[in-house]
């Protein structure tokens, strides 16, 4: 067949077919530019001429098509006319298998298709999908997936033409589609393995199965002025209340709206005013910077110089001494550097209470204490989170000013409340800053609207239980994230993370079972936290390590990591060991890989989730304060906690009124077990929840003391409304009478 083309009067680029593949479609990330000539009537993708079995390039670089000379190329297409595509059917195939004795012929996008080779490098050779290269995978190698380091999306280890291994590094596994994009941008110059760096050995295998780097320089060298930005000085304030009017990026030099650059990072900025700087010549960290010289255990030591250098400029503010609001609050006695130190360390170095709660049952060493020290130190322990919690309260309320008036309302199935909530929250119309309302129904009744504050409490409570008992999390008390591959799949991490942000906010209760590992993660970032052993859930897997940490020789050592080569060949930990010490980096590489790198996925996108409403932003600047909700579950309620919690309204004469003290002693005797009901049902008659919401109540509860027959409770406005009684026991009478058959019929 002639190459048959005619000058047409309005050339039009798209609709013009290439010569050699008779396709008009223009994809250069898949068959190359598609070039057009109308001096010649041509036009052709660059890739099905690179492949082409019968042409080469016989010109200078810049004769016909890059080399290919405009007589050769037609002598090509007459060629291909003669011989049908093995895949189409349709003639004009121009690229025929090398292989020896195989005789198949396809076009390069059919070829694509099919999944044949194109190798780019010296003969340009082409491999039919029956004798194409393929990548060896040895028998043991680990049957799973693993995140692709260029899209971060889960990859299967299989050997699939979509599917391609690193030579150089054992648990590196890509996309084809990623690493081609990568490869087009990069340019041979760049384009590397993106775990170890390597390039030669990568390019070399990554030629031969198939994926094409363009022998120039990367994208973003060849991009003019992409580098302009880099001139630019940084102009924002980055404080979390920016007190200046005229807005964050406003600047007036030699003023207190002059902005100030991180001293370390420059990347950060606040006007002097913003954090109370009172001149230019201060130093200003920002809260990422000073976070890591938190965890580093400088902080400590620059906090003293900056004290020394205090009291030398008679009593001048030094900034270390009084971060801005920007910035997480170092409490006495507990520098931020126990993040990064066993609980072994910890008691050694003799850290406070309030540093030593920080740490869940799970991560806690026992310690011999006198019952008088263990007292105290319990009391000072219970202090210390009251006043953490009290804090996480107030920081609360702050988000909670982003809900609106506007209400979104969640019909729950009572009998599956995680199905029903997981709908209801992906709903396109779901918004976190509207008011939540909930409607519980079941599949045997018609649904009855439902709205009261009880149900949403209800609702929030049932959906954290199930969250800790779920396949998500996985520990006994203290719990980490798991590896389930199908919530990966679902996305139902961040849904997890947005429930939990969510419950925070709207006046539910905190999960209060997150590891204290798990909680450092989420605010420090995993790269700078140390996972102990308590951490690892699965029993094989903790003994297997416990193994390794308890060998007492080297002998004894080589033996125990022969017999868990297979697992450890999984972590990417298998390496010689030449002595005895050795085995404390290998299980620290184990610990890192088991209980952190292993959930990689699952923890950004869990991350992620929290990020709703602004409550991780919050967790990474008030740490010790949510981990007092978050890793610690809230206090019993005690009579005490109920008398602090109601304020005695305003209307009421108490001190002509005995029913304050009425009030008070039936707490008492509630609490003694002298009741037949209890603390969690007096708050439930009230408010509608049977716990303390991290956030407090809306409004606050309170009390009356009334002439009424018997005790009223008004969940809309949180406030018990008390008879006036003669004697204690009338008094007791009348609210157990009504508080219990009051929930009964409720819960009826």
């Amino acid at each position: 067949e002639e190459l048959r083309m005619s000058k047409p009067n309005n050339f039009d680029v798209q609709s013009t077919f290439c010569v050699l593949c008779g396709r008009t479609d223009d994809c250069p990330e898949k068959y190359g530019e598609k070039r057009t000539y109308v001096e010649y009537n041509l036009t052709v993708h660059y890739y099905c001429l690179l492949m082409s079995s019968g042409i080469w390039q016989r010109g200078e670089e810049d004769e016909g098509v890059d080399g290919f000379l405009i007589t050769d190329i037609r002598k090509e297409v007459n060629r291909a006319a003669k011989l049908k595509c093995n895949i189409c059917k349709r003639k004009g195939a121009s690229i025929g298998c090398v292989a020896p004795k195989c005789k198949r012929s396809y076009h390069f996008p059919c070829g694509l298709q099919r999944e044949c080779i194109f190798q780019f490098m010296e003969d340009f050779r082409s491999y039919c999908w029956e004798h194409k290269p393929v990548q060896k995978f040895m028998d043991k190698e680990p049957r799973g997936a693993s995140q692709c380091t260029i899209c971060l999306d889960l990859v299967e280890h299989l050997p699939l033409y979509t599917v391609l291994k690193s030579p150089c590094c054992k648990n590196a596994w890509f996309h084809r589609e990623c690493l081609q994009y990568q490869a087009l941008s990069a340019g041979i110059f760049f384009f590397r393995c993106t775990v170890c760096n390597n390039k030669d050995k990568f390019q070399k295998e990554m030629l031969r199965m198939g994926i094409h780097i363009p022998e120039r320089d990367a994208s973003w060298e060849l991009e003019e002025n992409a580098y302009q930005d880099l001139l630019h000085c940084y102009q924002h304030c980055d404080v979390k209340r920016c007190l200046c009017k005229k807005g964050r990026d406003y600047n007036e030099p030699d003023s207190k709206w002059e902005i100030k650059r991180c001293q370390y990072c420059g990347s950060r900025g606040t006007h002097l005013a913003c954090s109370s700087l009172k001149s230019w010549e201060q130093n200003w960290e920002c809260m990422e910077c000073r976070s890591i010289f938190a965890k580093s255990g400088m902080y400590t030591k620059r906090k003293k110089r900056a004290l020394a250098t205090s009291e030398k400029t008679n009593g001048a503010t030094c900034l270390l001494e009084e971060p801005s609001p920007k910035s997480p609050r170092l409490s006495s006695g507990s520098p931020r550097n126990f993040l990064l130190q066993s609980p072994k360390i910890m008691c050694q170095n003799n850290l406070s209470p309030c540093s030593h709660l920080e740490l869940p049952a799970s991560n806690r060493v026992t310690m011999s204490l006198s019952p008088v020290t263990s007292k105290r130190n319990w009391s000072l322990t219970q202090k210390c989170l009251t006043e953490q919690r009290r804090e996480v309260c107030n920081i609360l309320k702050e988000l909670r000013v982003q809900v609106k008036t506007k209400t979104t309302r969640l019909n729950i199935n009572s009998e599956n409340i995680w199905s029903s909530a997981l709908k209801g929250f992906r709903k396109r119309n779901f918004r976190p800053t509207n008011t939540i309302e909930v409607n519980f129904s079941n599949s045997k009744s018609r649904s009855k609207t439902n709205t009261s504050p009880a149900s949403k409490h209800h609702f929030f409570q049932l959906l954290m239980l199930h969250l800790q008992n779920s396949s998500l999390f996985e520990g006994s008390s203290g719990k980490n994230l798991s590896l389930d591959f199908q919530a990966v799949k679902e996305n139902t991490y961040f849904e997890a993370g947005k429930m939990i942000a969510v419950s925070l906010v709207h006046g539910g209760p905190s999960p209060g079972f997150f590891s204290k590992t798990l909680f450092n993660c989420l605010v420090y970032g995993p790269e700078n936290v140390k996972p102990a052993l308590e951490d690892v859930a699965d029993v094989d897997v903790a003994q297997t390590i416990k193994m390794i940490k308890d060998a007492n020789s080297l002998s004894s050592l080589e033996s125990t990591l022969q017999d868990c080569c297979e697992f450890l060949t999984t972590a990417g930990c298998l390496r010689p060991v030449t002595a005895l010490c050795d085995k404390n980096m290998l299980v620290n590489d184990i610990l890192i890989y088991h209980v952190i790198k292993r959930i990689t996925l699952p923890l950004e996108s869990f991350r992620q989730g929290l990020e709703t409403l602004g409550v991780l932003e919050k967790m990474q600047t008030h740490p010790d304060a949510f981990s007092s909700i978050l890793c610690h579950k809230p206090s019993r309620l005690s009579a005490e906690t109920i008398c602090d919690l109601f304020a005695i309204d305003s209307s009421s004469d108490v001190n002509n009124i005995e029913g304050a003290d009425f009030w008070i002693g039936y707490l008492q005797d509630v609490e003694n077990g002298e009741s037949v009901v209890t603390l969690e049902d007096i708050l439930l008659f009230v408010t509608g929840s049977c716990y303390i919401p991290s956030i407090g109540f809306d409004p606050e509860p309170t009390i009356k003391f009334l002439n009424i027959k018997y005790p009223i409770g008004n969940r809309l406005l949180n406030c018990l409304e008390l008879p006036i009684t003669k004697t204690y026991q009338q008094f007791k009478n009348k609210m157990e009478f009504t508080i219990r058959n009051t929930l009964r019929v409720e819960r009826e």
